[in-house]
């Protein structure tokens, strides 16, 4: 499998994620700076976190600008996979790859600690090899994390079961003071109606090895890549039959 990682200026988790994807996980991996054009052939797409143009104007939006987005657009368009983490998620949606947008936390606070997060959904390859309600522990690191749609866009959400994990209690009970940022409905993380794109606030890299206190977001990691895998080999058998 081949996966490609885009980095803009001021992106700050690349490394993180470079260390589970090649050094972990032993995957083939290369990394492309936003002025490039192409992304050449790959299978995945990562968009990680940091802050990328020091999160001027608003969080993602010059990113979504960057020469190397076009590409990543039209890779996501053909069906191509792309997962967006923290400021990644903003720029998948300030791209609209995704659907709604990240706000300032409704504390008004950067907030840095770690976080359960029920799973909502097994629909998708990132969460087909999970259990649904399956709670997970992952760190958050943002200071605009706080998700928002409109109603409509929530209700299309809820019925096409593009909601992947909500922040919960340990326990898995959605409550407010488990919100950590106000985000609408405890949404932390969702994918579009195709699939392909997914988009989560916190940072699955930096849980991937138990040295760090959870290896929860490695299941993330680790599902992503086999159900991308199993994409893969029905795609060649469709072909030969």
């Amino acid at each position: 499998m081949k996966i490609k990682m885009v980095v803009f200026p001021g992106s700050n988790c690349d490394h993180d994620t470079e260390h589970v994807l090649r050094d972990v996980m032993k995957q083939d991996f290369e990394t492309i700076w936003h002025k490039e054009e192409s992304l050449g052939d790959c299978d995945l797409v990562i968009v990680p976190g940091g802050f990328s143009y020091g999160d001027y104007l608003r969080t993602g939006v010059m990113a979504r600008f960057s020469p190397i987005m076009k590409s990543v657009e039209h890779f996501a368009h053909d069906g191509g996979f792309v997962f967006g983490i923290c400021n990644g998620f903003q720029i998948l949606c300030e791209a609209g790859l995704l659907p709604g947008a990240l706000m300032r936390n409704a504390c008004l606070q950067f907030r840095c600690i770690h976080v359960h997060l029920r799973v909502e959904s097994v629909n998708s390859p990132l969460t087909k090899y999970l259990r649904q309600g399956q709670i997970l522990r992952i760190p958050i690191a943002h200071g605009d994390g706080n998700y928002y749609v409109d109603h409509s866009g929530l209700k299309q959400l809820i019925e096409e079961d593009c909601i992947l994990f909500r922040y919960s209690t340990p326990d898995g009970l959605i409550l407010p003071d488990a919100n950590p940022n106000g985000s609408l409905y405890s949404i932390a993380g969702i994918c579009n109606r195709e699939r392909n794109v997914f988009g989560m606030m916190p940072h699955p890299e930096r849980a991937s090895e138990a040295v760090l206190d959870s290896a929860d977001g490695l299941l993330l990691f680790q599902s992503l890549l086999r159900a991308i895998q199993d994409e893969i080999k029905n795609r060649r058998s469709y072909s030969v039959a």
